[in-house]
């Protein structure tokens, strides 16, 4: 950063002749440090939205709280509105999806995963890709919904907290 000069005007005391020489400040000038800060911290909050990975699906709607988080990335299957299968973002055949679900069930310690199904699409076709992924080896299975939607008690959207997240 920078130091500047002070020059002493040399009002009291002793006499000092002195000229051409001038105190070294000792401050450091953070200003501009503040400023770089500020804006990288807008940036990352602009950017972060942005950085959410998915396949876009059109969500249904119920009144069931979000599960807790853990520590490694949750593993994600995504149902389209045309039926097509994916798992993160890579779109997988259905004859291909339990040999990668197995191969990636062998690398990972959670057997937890995420099922994300458009909402027009027929049930039958949820409840086979459940099935593929029991038979893939992941059992835990948490159904991805958007938060308030319709309660069915009329209580509030917290009373069916327990009911959202995983079958098998």
């Amino acid at each position: 950063m920078g130091a500047g000069v002070i020059k002493s005007a040399g009002g009291g005391g002793r006499r000092v002749r002195r000229r051409g020489r001038s105190a070294a400040m000792s401050e450091i000038n953070v200003t501009p440090f503040v400023d770089v800060m500020l804006v990288l911290l807008i940036i990352f909050m602009v950017a972060a939205p942005m950085l959410t990975v998915g396949v876009p699906v059109e969500l249904p709607k119920t009144a069931a709280g979000a599960l807790p988080t853990e520590q490694e990335e949750p593993l994600t299957v995504s149902i389209t509105a045309d039926g097509r299968i994916a798992i993160q973002t890579t779109e997988v055949a259905d004859a291909e999806m339990i040999p990668k679900l197995r191969a990636i069930a062998a690398e990972r310690t959670s057997k937890k995963v995420f099922l994300r199904a458009d909402g027009t699409i027929p049930y039958e076709r949820v409840a086979q890709v459940m099935g593929a992924l029991n038979a893939g080896g992941f059992n835990e299975i948490g159904l991805v919904t958007d938060a308030q939607g319709p309660s069915f008690g009329g209580g509030a959207a917290s009373d069916a907290a327990g009911d959202a997240g995983s079958g098998g």
